[in-house]
C-alpha cells in the first residue's frame, strides 16, 4: 500500500501535549503535517494518514487508513474526528481533497472509511499495549497499581471508559501522591475503550485499570493513543495525563499481574 506525502497537518481539535525530552526536561517539537480537509497544521503523531493500494486491473487504487503511518509511497493526512470524516465523505469534500493529494490516481473510497479508520487505530493501540504486556512493562490489577503508584513508580495510568468513578478516584489519588503532585489535578487517562475490549485484547479478565512504569513504554503507547483519541473526539482529562506527559515520573519497571 502506498502512503501519503509528508505535508504539514491540522484540525480544530485541541492537541495533546508533545513528547518531553526527559534529559533536558523540555518538550520536543514533533514533525507537523497538514490536514487535507481543514488545511490546518498539527502534530504528525496525532493525525491519521491515508494511503492508497497498488492499482488494480482497472487502474483503481483503494484509499485505506494507515494507522501506523508506515506504508510506503504517497498519501494524505487528516486531523479530523470520525464524525467530520464521515461528513466530508458524504459531501464529496474528501474525494476532492484526496484527488489533489493523490494526483493522477483513480481512487476508490470505501463508504465505511470512518469505521475502518477507527478500527485500525483501535487495533494499533491494543497491539501496542499487548506488546508492552508481553515484555513485562504493563501493570494490571487495582491493588498492584495503587501500591506502585503510591511509591512513585508509575509513568502512566489508564482507566477503561466504563471504569467506576470511585475506582478511578482512588487510583488517581495514589498516582498524585507518588508523583508528588497533590492538588495538581493530575489524573489517569480515560481510554476510549471499555473493559471488554481491553480484556479481550490483553487476554486477561476484567481489565479496568492499567499502568505503565517504564518511560519508554509510556512514550510508545502515546502515539497510537493520541491518534485514536483525536479521531474519536476524546481529550485528556487534565494536563499531564497523556503517557508522554506523565513519563517524567519515576522510572521503575513493573511485572504484569492478573
Amino acid at each position: 500500500m502506498r502512503t501519503p506525502r509528508n505535508e504539514p497537518l491540522g484540525s480544530d481539535i485541541p492537541a495533546l501535549r508533545p513528547p518531553r525530552n526527559r534529559a533536558a526536561g523540555t518538550e520536543e517539537a514533533t514533525p507537523e503535517r497538514k490536514c487535507v480537509l481543514t488545511g490546518q497544521n498539527g502534530s504528525r503523531d496525532e493525525f491519521l494518514r491515508l494511503a492508497i493500494s497498488p492499482a488494480g486491473p482497472d487502474g483503481t487504487c483503494q484509499v485505506l487508513p494507515d494507522a501506523l503511518a508506515r506504508a510506503p509511497g504517497r498519501g494524505a493526512w487528516i486531523g479530523v474526528t470520525r464524525a467530520q470524516l464521515d461528513e466530508a465523505l458524504a459531501s464529496g469534500k474528501l474525494r476532492g481533497a484526496l484527488a489533489r493529494a493523490f494526483k493522477g490516481a483513480k481512487l476508490s473510497i470505501p463508504e465505511d472509511l470512518g469505521a475502518m479508520a477507527e478500527d485500525a487505530l483501535t487495533r494499533a493501540l491494543l497491539q501496542r499495549l499487548g506488546l508492552e504486556m508481553r515484555s513485562g512493562k504493563l501493570i494490571l490489577g487495582s491493588d498492584r497499581i495503587a501500591q506502585q503508584a503510591r511509591g512513585g513508580a508509575i509513568a502512566w495510568l489508564g482507566h477503561a471508559a466504563d471504569a467506576s468513578d470511585d475506582g478511578c478516584r482512588k487510583l488517581d489519588q495514589a498516582y498524585r501522591v507518588g508523583m508528588d503532585a497533590e492538588g495538581s489535578g493530575l489524573v489517569g487517562e480515560r481510554l476510549p475503550l471499555d473493559r471488554a475490549a481491553l480484556s479481550v485484547a490483553l487476554g486477561r479478565e476484567n481489565v479496568v485499570h492499567l499502568a505503565l512504569a517504564d518511560h519508554g513504554s509510556a512514550e510508545r503507547v502515546a502515539i497510537p493513543l493520541r491518534r485514536l483519541m483525536r479521531f474519536t473526539g476524546a481529550h485528556p482529562a487534565a494536563e499531564g495525563t497523556s503517557p508522554e506527559g506523565a513519563a517524567n515520573g519515576a522510572a521503575h519497571h513493573a511485572v504484569v499481574t492478573g
